[in-house]
């Protein structure tokens, strides 16, 4: 008979060995010609990528373990033992490798992913050796400038006018830095932000496709197979994760997944309405997470100044608020899974849309999330 804590493993042990044999066929020369011959680029940056992620997760647990790098219980954190941290780091590599392996990246994307790495590096310390917040900040913002520097910037005022430029960067800035460290306040239980990013991956990927980007498709799904081969190792019906992504995957995921959106063209046609709103609506759930706790802390009187913002921790995200309501982690995580698919639809249905239409989904959204905001909130009160 098989002992319980090896039949336990035994899904993550099949899993890993099956990853391993596909990362290792697919690195084979003929095998990676046969998908660029056949058109399946696309198929072959997902394999490869989630077969890597897949296999080097262990390896990071394995490291992290022996550093002591581990997220220990107590807080606002719900998890009941201490678990690995760095689990980015598998995501980071496959992610990268899945890319260079293709060779498919120009000077711009390039920044993209440098950009993503020192965010990525200052989150590595940060998860080994706390790092006040506002540095963490000051890193990304940093960052930002560059890719502006780069020609990488929002383009919905006009660019050759200064204050149309003022404005652009701006909106570059609350949008990439905002997204980063939103998608790092989401990761508060197994699987969800890595789920989300996989999702939020996926519509990109889509909407790439609708839009005929194929390199901008390309890297969402290189994402899209990286999150997918963490998240068994993340996220179990039955067990607690055996890994976090920590703010190192966290930032990487979140920083890259924002740059991509405002590095591409989201509407076949002109206009800057449509074409911001489709990653508006595929971000929504992490926007949505970040005006709520700041408008919330602000009138609660909970912080009173930026500083304060930046430097204040508490168990007032999406996930904690539903999971006051549903006392299920479980469930949440399913919970916000759908809620970011649902909303990720609208945006396809955006292809050769009308100002009205994109206007009518965004106030969709705002709807939907109006919804669940009461239902929470009277749940709460209710408890």
């Amino acid at each position: 008979m098989l002992s319980a804590p090896f039949r336990q493993n035994l899904p993550r042990r099949i899993f890993w060995s099956v990853a391993t044999a596909v990362s290792c066929l697919l690195i084979i020369p003929h095998f990676s010609g046969y998908f660029f011959e056949i058109g399946k680029r696309w198929l072959y940056i997902l394999l490869l990528s989630c077969s890597l992620a897949g296999t080097l997760t262990p390896f990071i647990m394995w490291v992290a373990t022996r550093l002591d790098i581990v997220d220990v219980p107590g807080g606002r954190k719900i998890h009941r033992r201490s678990t690995p941290l760095l689990g980015g780091l598998a995501i980071i590599l496959a992610f990268n490798a899945s890319l260079f392996a293709n060779m498919i990246l120009d000077h711009q994307m390039l920044v993209v992913l440098a950009g993503g790495i020192v965010v990525a590096i200052v989150s590595v310390i940060d998860d080994w050796r706390d790092i006040p917040a506002r540095w963490k900040l000051l890193v990304q913002l940093l960052v930002v400038a560059v890719m502006i520097r780069e020609g990488i910037l929002l383009d919905l005022f006009p660019n050759e006018t200064a204050w149309g430029f003022a404005l652009d960067s701006l909106l570059t800035v609350l949008w990439v830095v905002g997204i980063t460290n939103s998608m790092n306040f989401i990761d508060g239980m197994d699987g969800l932000a890595a789920g989300v990013a996989a999702i939020i991956s996926l519509f990109l990927g889509i909407v790439a496709y609708q839009t005929e980007q194929p390199t901008m498709g390309w890297i969402a799904i290189a994402m899209l197979g990286s999150c997918m081969g963490f998240l068994p190792y993340n996220f179990n019906m039955k067990r607690d994760a055996g890994i976090f992504l920590g703010d190192t995957g966290s930032t990487f995921v979140g920083f890259v997944l924002a740059a991509i959106a405002v590095k591409g063209e989201w509407a076949v046609t002109d206009n800057e309405i449509v074409s911001f709103s489709a990653p508006v609506l595929i971000f929504w759930v992490l926007i949505f997470d970040m005006t709520y706790i700041t408008v919330e802390r602000i009138m609660t009187g909970k912080v009173r100044s930026f500083r304060e913002w930046i430097d204040y921790v508490g168990k007032d995200h999406l996930h904690h608020r539903l999971y006051e309501l549903l006392k299920d982690k479980r469930k949440v995580v399913f919970f916000i899974y759908i809620l970011s698919a649902t909303l990720g639809i609208s945006a396809i249905a955006l292809r050769n849309a009308r100002t009205i239409d994109s206007i009518l989904l965004v106030g969709q959204a705002f709807l939907i999330t109006g919804i669940i905001s009461i239902i929470e909130y009277s749940g709460r009160r209710h408890h």
